[in-house]
Formats: C-alpha cells, sequence, structure tokens
C-alpha cells in the first residue's frame, strides 16, 4: 500500500521531466515582424536597441537549431521588446525634431508680430 504513492509521484515526475518546451514558432515571427517595424520607422545599425534586438533573434535562431527552445522563446522574446524600444526611440526623435522645428516657426512668428507697426 505504501509503494503505490511512491510510484505515482514518480511516474508524476518523470512525466513532467520528459515534457519539451514547444518550439517558439510564433515568438520567432513577432520578433522578425518587430524588427521590420523597427526599420520601418527609421532605426538604423546606429540605435543600439536595435543592434540588441538583431543580435538576440540571431541568438534565438541558433538555439532554434539546437532544438533548445526554452532559451529560443526568452532571445526572441528579448529581440522583440529591444526591436520595440528601438521603434519608440527612433518616434521619440523624430518628435522631438518635429517640436523644435515648430518652436523655431512660432519663434519667427512671435518676431514678425513684434515689428509690423
Amino acid at each position: 500500500m505504501r509503494t503505490q504513492p511512491l510510484i505515482l509521484a514518480l511516474a508524476v515526475l518523470g512525466l513532467a521531466g520528459c515534457a519539451n518546451d514547444p518550439a517558439p514558432n510564433e515568438q520567432m515571427r513577432i520578433s522578425e515582424q518587430a524588427l521590420e517595424q523597427a526599420r520601418a520607422v527609421g532605426a538604423t545599425e546606429q540605435v543600439e536597441a536595435l543592434k540588441l534586438a538583431e543580435d538576440k533573434l540571431a541568438r534565438a535562431k541558433t538555439n532554434m537549431l539546437a532544438e533548445n527552445y526554452r532559451d529560443a522563446r526568452m532571445r526572441a522574446e528579448q529581440a522583440e521588446l529591444d526591436a520595440r524600444l528601438a521603434e519608440a526611440q527612433v518616434l521619440n526623435q523624430k518628435s522631438e525634431e518635429q517640436v523644435q522645428l515648430l518652436q523655431s516657426r512660432v519663434k519667427r512668428l512671435r518676431k514678425q508680430l513684434e515689428v509690423q507697426p
């Protein structure tokens, strides 16, 4: 009677140990799309976050080939986040440039208004 719970516990542990992480194909696709989107808004190699994203996605692909799906998923998720950061940084920079341009135009208009009688 006492061996039955022990055998059941060992069987559960054995099955849990055999469970493998599934291939993160969807996450890989999402990460690649995030990189494409970052490039589409103007992220280049000069943006550090984009370089990090590309490196992490390359490592994720290597992990996929080695069937190390857990690490591949982790790297792909990190690559997605880095790509989204690169996109946000580029968009933020573009917004700041637009604000500066508008501020200079407002300043010029104020000067013109001051000169008029």
